[in-house]
């Protein structure tokens, strides 16, 4: 199987790949959705307080699809800045960055605001990649922030993900694209089969490549393309890094075609050479393939910037303003949502036992009633 094969049978594949016209059809549906319910919510309470502005809720100014994006976007940074604050992993920061994006898919920050559910995501990223991290430790480097602020959202999160919590990350195959290259830089790769090409040939090849930059000479040695390569490199797992994170790339293209973007992206020539030896026929990389690495390219160019300059800024403290007046009032307390839904679920006269507590306590119960651990006998 190729890899985009494998990829295909993930649940990334499967419930988070989109289109373009999909994905803004979506975020369009879910802004609307939210500012209905924004009114309503605002309706009801100034109906129960009778103070007469029953009228004006009609007239709030709700978020736009283009403020929530750039709002989330810029928790999203925060994410990421946290991250390296903590010095965790990139699985762990791409992660977190992605179920933010994931969730505000269906959600909006005018029903939860996205700095209620950075901490969470990256808390709750930490555990799927295999990172551990106390919740105790983890707050402690919160300002601010309790451990029911962090565990609180978590349920919603889940749930807004579909309880999937793997991400497919685009680096492991720019790490195995990087050693290929380097294994033919010094004549030691092997050709697949197939291939009519040897790799003595497949040097000179690359050492016939133009320079990556204009007025750059070219490479006469394997020292020299093993440098070229190594800054080729560097350049891609920074754009993957970024660029990769901050845009829709995950939703609307595969890991494998979003390493070789980046490549493209940081040396042209050389990601074009290292797809011809992927392809031995005649007529070489097919255009329709480049093409959508080209559209990749483009988009990852367009990428917000990781800092924020003075105009973002203003824009950004513009648009939480407007939140503050368009925030619905019933979702804004999740601790204590949360703290009522545990309630609820707690029988009358044995309030503070959670659920899972009652459903061991009946179990045990019910072993204790029966003839053995086993059961009681299997009558014919």
């Amino acid at each position: 199987m190729t890899e985009d094969e494998i990829f295909r049978t993930t649940t990334q594949y499967r419930l988070w790949a989109y289109t373009e016209e999909t994905l803004t059809g979506l975020r369009i549906s879910t802004n609307s959705r939210a500012a209905v319910r924004v009114r309503d919510a605002l309706r009801r309470i100034h109906s129960s307080e009778d103070n007469g502005q029953t009228a004006s809720v009609s007239e709030v100014d709700c978020l736009t699809v283009d403020e929530e994006q750039k709002l989330v976007g810029f928790y999203c940074v925060k994410a990421m800045e946290f991250a390296d604050f903590c010095e965790f992993p990139t699985n762990v920061k791409a992660t977190a960055v992605q179920y933010l994006k994931r969730f505000y898919l269906s959600n909006s920050p005018m029903t939860y605001h996205p700095k209620q559910m950075m901490p969470s995501a990256l808390f709750l990223s930490t555990k799927t990649e295999n990172h551990y991290i106390s919740l105790k430790n983890f707050v402690a480097k919160l300002p601010k922030t309790t451990a029911e602020d962090v565990v609180a959202p978590e349920f919603l999160l889940t749930q807004a993900l579909r309880f999937t919590f793997d991400v497919r990350h685009p680096q492991r195959g720019l790490e195995g694209g990087f050693m290929e290259l380097l294994a033919i830089s010094t004549a030691t790769y092997h050709p697949p089969p197939g291939s009519r090409a040897s790799s003595k040939s497949l040097q000179q090849e690359m050492l016939q490549l133009a320079p990556s930059e204009n007025g750059k000479p070219k490479a006469r040695s394997a020292d020299d393309l093993k440098i070229r390569i190594q800054i080729a490199h560097g350049k891609a797992k920074e754009t993957l890094k970024t660029s990769a994170l901050l845009t829709d790339a995950y939703f609307l293209y595969t890991p494998s075609q979003l390493w070789l973007s980046a490549f493209l992206k940081a040396d042209e020539q050389l990601a074009k050479f290292y797809l011809q030896t992927k392809f031995f026929g005649s007529e070489g990389v097919p255009s329709r393939l480049l093409s959508t690495f080209q559209g990749c390219v483009a988009l990852l160019a367009q990428s917000p910037s990781v800092k924020p300059g003075e105009v973002e800024i203003k824009e950004l403290t513009r648009i939480d303003k407007k939140l503050y007046k368009c925030r619905n009032p019933e979702k804004m307390d999740l601790v204590g949502i949360n703290k009522a839904q545990k309630r609820d679920g707690e029988p009358k006269d044995e309030p503070g036992l959670g659920e899972k507590t009652l459903k061991k306590r009946k179990l045990v119960h019910a072993l204790q009633d029966s003839d053995d651990m086993f059961g009681p006998t299997i009558l014919n």
